[in-house]
């Protein structure tokens, strides 16, 4: 394998974003590290936000996963719906720094920029598409970006990315009430 450039600072992907003609927004902020600390910072800006997992299948096939904040993704049966080969298991953090240039906590839409090999599928849960406004980490926990969904998928276009658009969180509503 040959040598992996340096993953992407904020400042180059707001260059980047910058050189597209995209306008986003940024606001810094404690590191937050889970869907419940960033409650607050939900509140205050408005817009989708992001909740991302980065699986893998035994194949070593991966995935990010991009979904609303607060989407119930039913990890143990999302993998026919991704086009995995096998169930998924979350990724390891090496994994994460490698393809996508991230550290744990810090996974984000933007992070495909950093995916040279193409090496990451990315999905997007469907339902987060009904926001007109995303919110995502620009390559770190401590600040938040708000870009418009077309903007958002242009983007992972430009970066050779192009999402698949799946539905995964209201096909887990679906089968939890079929459950109940």
């Amino acid at each position: 394998m040959g040598s992996h450039p340096m993953p992407a600072t904020p400042e180059e992907l707001f260059a980047l974003l910058d050189k597209l003609g995209i306008k986003t927004a940024t606001i810094s902020h404690e590191a937050v590290f889970t869907v419940a600390e960033s409650d607050k910072l939900h509140r205050e800006v408005e817009g989708g936000h992001t909740k991302n997992l980065f699986v893998k299948d035994k194949k070593d096939n991966y995935f990010l996963i991009v979904a609303e904040a607060s989407a119930q993704i039913p990890i143990n049966r999302v993998h026919p719906l991704i086009g995995a080969k096998s169930r998924v298991s979350f990724a390891n953090a090496e994994r994460l720094m490698e393809f996508l240039g991230v550290e744990p906590g810090s996974v984000t839409a933007f992070a495909p920029m950093n995916d040279h090999g193409n090496r990451v599928k990315v999905i997007i849960d469907a339902p987060l598409l009904r926001h007109d406004a995303i919110n995502c980490h620009p390559l770190k926990n401590t600040m938040t970006t708000t870009i418009s969904r077309q903007d958002l998928l242009n983007f992972l276009e430009h970066v050779a990315h192009v999402p698949e658009i799946v539905d995964l969180s209201s096909a887990s509503d679906a089968a939890q009430q079929e459950q109940d």
